[in-house]
């Protein structure tokens, strides 16, 4: 899902014709390493990273109401489960608006801040895209995080809160400094990212983000 599709469909069609540049590359799809400006690119100034000293960050950009993003979340939570030690993998939710992006951005960071995530974040997906809950409404939102045992009042006023704001800020600077125009797309080192739309499959996305691991290690 990119940008500029975001600006043309109405928020009924989400989810159709989605995705920028969904034919792979040839040379991966032969079984050739990934190329740069076909299956990767590589940023022309560094995006800051979080990574703790020694490890090498990778970042997926997503957003809850993407429907790639939601094919694409069992395939990456697998991935990240075996990551290696030196590795530091974090989800970052975009705003390419403020609705109902900045709300879900809100929504996530508010999940993280209470220890929710491991627990919620893929039960989210499936309210969305499973369920037909739009989860576009504190009030929605709301309804939805009591349903699953959590203090609706609570909830609602960490998604407020200042730190959430800030967190929401950070994810803005952070999109921006990688150039993301759509979802999902995995940054890597602060120095590359790549996307399904550019591989053709989770599965081959997945395989040149352990590309340009191993490049970036290679780099150290």
């Amino acid at each position: 899902m990119n940008r500029r599709e975001f600006s043309i469909q109405t928020l009924g069609a989400v989810g159709l014709g989605m995705g920028a540049n969904l034919l792979p590359g040839l040379a991966l799809a032969q079984g050739g390493e990934p190329v740069e400006g076909t299956h990767y690119v590589k940023l022309s100034q560094a995006a800051p990273t979080a990574a703790p000293a020694g490890k090498i960050e990778v970042v997926e950009f997503f957003w809850y109401g993407c429907p790639h993003c939601n094919h694409f979340e069992p395939y990456l939570a697998a991935w990240a489960a075996k990551l290696p030690a030196d590795v530091f993998f974090r989800r970052v939710p975009v705003a390419f608006r403020e609705n109902p992006f900045g709300i879900h951005q809100r929504l996530f960071y508010a999940l993280e801040a209470m220890g929710l995530l491991p627990t919620l974040h893929a039960k989210v997906f499936h309210a969305i895209h499973e369920e037909g809950l739009k989860l576009d409404k504190p009030e929605l939102i709301g309804d939805f995080i009591a349903k699953q045992g959590v203090d609706k009042a609570k909830f609602l006023a960490v998604m407020d809160s200042f730190g959430v704001q800030t967190k929401c800020r950070q994810a803005r600077t952070l999109a921006d400094a990688y150039k993301i125009d759509g979802v999902p797309t995995v940054g890597i080192a602060g120095l590359y990212y790549t996307s399904v739309g550019l591989n053709g499959t989770p599965e081959k996305a997945l395989a040149t983000t352990d590309f340009l691991i191993n490049k970036a290690r290679k780099a150290r």
